[in-house]
């Protein structure tokens, strides 16, 4: 059985905001405008995850709850999982690894570098597809991006250079 992962990384932050802590920083403007859209993005080409693991930090659980609304999923069936904030890869695996043997499509939402890393560790020359783009955000995965993945292997044994890169696509590519 071939399995679909979908690597997304949360929405663009505010800065500039009185939050507590970086856990609690929520999504900027252009964050929350980029979420649905992404969310839009998935739905037109039907990657309708049956597992989604995501980040409990704020700038995190406001973009996954903004692609749910637009795909129609109920916030409860998000798994939120902490290990996912400032993980990396063998932790990210690691979570990866426990989702359901019958899960087709899997979508994790989180951070930087983990997920930066997770997607060079599964797709292999993934970094070549890095660089830095006008403004700034260094390597593949920026703010609000999706890397869809086909994998043939199991959950609990992914290996490197064992996914195959089927689109990545980022909310400014989809505004021009």
């Amino acid at each position: 059985m071939k399995r679909q992962l979908i690597i997304m990384r949360h929405a663009k932050s505010a800065w500039d905001t009185d939050a507590a802590s970086d856990f609690e920083r929520p999504l900027a403007k252009r964050g929350l405008q980029d979420a649905p859209r992404m969310g839009q993005w998935l739905s037109d080409h039907g990657l309708i995850p049956d597992s989604i693991l995501s980040s409990p930090a704020l700038r995190a659980k406001q973009t996954i709850l903004e692609v749910c609304k637009v795909l129609d999923i109920k916030k409860k069936a998000v798994l939120w999982d902490a290990r996912i904030y400032g993980a990396g890869t063998e932790e990210l695996l690691e979570v990866l690894a426990e989702l359901p043997k019958q899960t087709g499509t899997a979508m994790i939402v989180g951070h930087n570098p983990g997920l930066e890393m997770l997607f060079d560790y599964l797709v292999n020359h993934a970094m070549e597809l890095s660089g830095v783009e006008e403004g700034g955000e260094a390597g593949a995965i920026k703010t609000a991006t999706i890397a869809h993945l086909e994998l043939p292997n199991d959950w609990s044994h992914l290996t490197p250079g064992c996914a195959t890169l089927v689109n990545l696509i980022s909310p400014r590519q989809l505004a021009e």
